[in-house]
């Protein structure tokens, strides 16, 4: 993993990126609710809304989440079936809660740092060299 390898080379999730971003996909991809993007930015429930009086707090945190997301995705290889499986299925490795219901609950700090953590040990795995029988 390289300095700036944790922005996502292509916008799988369709979610825009820089001024193009959406973040009402974002939410939406990941079914939170109102309450959810209140929690995750720290913002009264009533300020939550997507239009060009979004609250900053609420557009950078669903940014970093779009980033993320799509990381995701290009370690599926673009499958975006996948990536929303990943992001939906119970996952062990998070105490049996899904990376979805990890963001949900305002613990998208811990999960990114699962990911890069993932995304490190794949990346530093050597490859298997085979050997002519």
């Amino acid at each position: 993993m390289t300095l700036f390898s944790n922005i996502p080379e292509h916008d799988v999730l369709g979610f825009g990126m820089g001024t193009e971003f959406e973040p009402q996909r974002v939410s939406e991809w990941l079914e939170l609710k109102k309450a959810d993007v209140s929690r995750l930015a720290d913002v009264s429930p009533k300020s939550v809304r997507y239009d060009h009086d979004i609250p900053r707090a609420v557009y950078d945190r669903l940014e970093e989440i779009a980033i993320t997301c799509n990381l995701v995705a290009e370690a599926f290889e673009g499958d975006v079936n996948k990536t929303a499986l990943w992001f939906k299925a119970k996952n062990p490795m998070l105490g049996d809660v899904s990376p979805r219901d990890m963001v949900r609950l305002g613990r998208f700090d811990r999960l990114r740092k699962f990911i890069i953590s993932a995304m490190q040990e794949r990346t530093a795995r050597p490859l298997r060299q085979h050997s002519p029988a």
